[in-house]
Parts: C-alpha cells; structure tokens; sequence
C-alpha cells in the first residue's frame, strides 16, 4: 500500500473541488479565484466527498504490484494536496542576487537581468507568477503563485542564469542557500 495515497485530503469550506472520471482530471478553485486542474493516470480512481470535504485517492488493490500503480498513487494525492495548498495560501521562493553592478527589474511581463555579462538577459514571467523585487539590504527577488511547478521552475530559470560562484560568493542564491567558500590562489614568496 501508499502511505501517501491512502490518505484522505481535507479540503477548506473555501475551495471547490469539480472531478470528471472521464478525462481523469481534478479542477480546484480557492478562495483568491485561483484554479488548477490536475491529470491523474487512468489506473487511480479520485473520489470527492462533499459531505465529509475530502478527496479520496485509491487503486485497484488486486492489481497494486503491477507497474507504477503505487507510485501513481501516492503522486496524484500529492499533486491534488499541492494544489489545494496553493489555492488557499500560495508558494513563494525567495532569490539573493549578490554582485557588484548586478540588478534586476520588472518590465511589464518580462524580468530583465543585469549580471555583469555584455547583453541583457530578460526572462518571461509565467501565467499565475508573481515577481517583487526589494532592495533593501541587497536585492532580493520574491517569487510568489499558486502553482507550485511554476514557481519553482521559474526560481531555478532566474537562479541558472548566475549560479553562485564559490570564491567571491557573487551570483544568484536561494534566500537562507549557503555557499561552501573556496580560499582561492595563494601567492608563493
């Protein structure tokens, strides 16, 4: 058995929760007017209980050691517990870009990036992402959304464009990330 899938997920008075069996495929709407729709594989079967408010994941118990049907599992009860998680309070990721001359700007639905290469690097901002930018104390890019793939995926792009370098620590790091310093060449005399 799933630890994971067998657990029912409580769903908050605020959410609505639509399931249709026939394209396997879950809509989750919360209260800031956020919806997102999960795909489960045809192998689990998504049960809503509007009584109880919960969901209810499970699988052909016959059948459990074929395949991938416990893996299926316990990630379609995950990805349906994201979701309701990011209808109701929302994923965040927190960036520190540290260098001299480094810095970023919001331009409309674009983030421009200067890291002390020759040409402007811009990104898109994804649908349902929401990028502030503080500078005091440094910059400090805050990511913020309902979709927690989004908003990962999008921290790690913005993250990839300048990774941390470990001799003068400048680059892009996750908030709190810390970087193993390296002493550098010392000179002989």
């Amino acid at each position: 058995m799933s630890r994971i899938g067998k657990k029912p997920i409580l769903v908050p008075g605020t959410c609505k929760v639509a399931v249709n069996a026939n394209t396997h495929e879950v809509a989750i709407t919360g209260p800031k007017g956020d919806t997102l729709k999960v795909v489960y594989r045809p192998e689990i079967s998504v049960v809503w209980n509007e009584k109880e408010r919960q969901i209810v994941c499970s699988t052909d118990m016959a059948r459990l050691d074929e395949g991938n049907r416990k893996a299926y599992w316990g990630t379609t009860r995950a990805n349906l517990n994201n979701c309701i998680k990011g209808v109701t309070e929302g994923y965040s990721e927190k960036l520190e870009v540290v260098g001299v001359g480094y810095s970023v700007k919001v331009n409309g639905k674009k983030l421009d990036l200067k890291l002390g290469y020759a040409n402007l690097i811009t990104l898109m901002i994804p649908l349902g992402v929401k990028v502030d930018i503080t500078t005091e104390g440094g910059i400090f890019v805050n990511i913020s959304g309902a979709d927690r793939q989004r908003v990962g995926e999008f921290a790690a792009a913005i993250r990839s464009q300048r990774k941390p370098e470990p001799y003068n620590g400048k680059g892009i790091k996750y908030f709190g990330e810390t970087i193993i310093r390296k002493q550098g060449k010392a000179t002989g005399g």
